[in-house]
């Protein structure tokens, strides 16, 4: 039995994922931005070990919810899925802290979380195939110089999931730290038309998170059935350690050294 947690697991994939991997026997708790998806969460999963509440577009809730977390333990496994897409808007949103929505919910939430908690065995970080459409540029994470464009910060946020995931291998080789792409799925963000079942989709999260299969155990992957894969250039050790960095500045909360002895190579 493995303990995990999974961000925005009130519907859609997150909560499909929750709830195969309690079915699965593992202790699970689940996250919601307030107290009213709190309860519509423990409803849908009354099953989990608990569920923490904080809203991932305030540093400071996030930064209260990793310590509510601490009531847990220390998770084996961390399954970043939350995640939001303004894919039509007409405009930059800010949140109360000054920062880009999107970016601080796709991108800063899950480094700060992962910064803040013990170090775990496994972390997941959810991208999208979207990510091959990403614009990396360190100077202008929050996309203010460029035209804006919804679909194209959605699609660089979840290229900077992915660099996170192989920035955190590295930094952590005692976690299987990776990234994976759910496909075109059928919720709220996906729509009607998408191809993939919540519960599909799930399963792939479900395997990287909990799997004892060899193909899983890895780490600094980014693991989808479309073709794209990330550049080397996009990899670059400089270019990932960098983001850290950034993602350091952004948040006052440095991604700490190894805690966890090596128990594979880095990639």
């Amino acid at each position: 039995m493995r303990t995990i947690f999974v961000t925005g697991s009130v519907d859609g994939i997150g909560l499909r994922t929750a709830a195969q991997l309690v079915a699965e026997g593992h202790r699970v708790v689940l996250h919601a931005r307030d107290e009213d998806r709190a309860a519509v969460a423990k409803a849908a999963l009354p099953e989990a070990a608990g569920i923490a509440v904080g809203d991932l577009s305030s540093l400071e809730e996030t930064k209260a919810l990793a310590g509510s977390l601490a009531a847990f333990g220390r998770f084996d496994t961390i399954v970043h899925n939350a995640g939001i897409a303004r894919l039509d808007s007409p405009q930059r949103e800010l949140t109360g802290d000054g920062l880009e929505s999107t970016f601080q919910v796709n991108v800063l939430a899950p480094y700060l979380l992962t910064a803040l908690l013990a170090q775990p065995e496994r972390l997941l970080f959810v991208s999208s195939a979207m990510a091959a459409d990403g614009v990396v540029d360190l100077d202008d994470l929050q996309g203010e110089r460029r035209p804006w464009n919804g679909t194209e910060v959605y699609s660089t946020s979840k290229l900077l999931d992915l660099m996170l995931a192989v920035a955190v291998a590295r930094r952590w080789p005692g976690t299987l730290s990776n990234a994976v792409d759910p496909g075109w799925v059928r919720t709220k963000m996906g729509g009607d038309a998408a191809p993939t079942s919540p519960d599909d989709a799930a399963r792939a999260q479900v395997r990287l998170a909990a799997g004892t299969d060899p193909d899983v155990l890895v780490s600094g992957h980014y693991f989808s059935e479309r073709e794209w894969q990330p550049s080397a250039a996009v990899l670059d050790p400089a270019l990932l350690e960098s983001l850290l960095a950034r993602c350091a500045d952004l948040t006052g909360v440095p991604l700490p050294e190894a805690s966890v002895p090596p128990a594979h190579p880095a990639p």
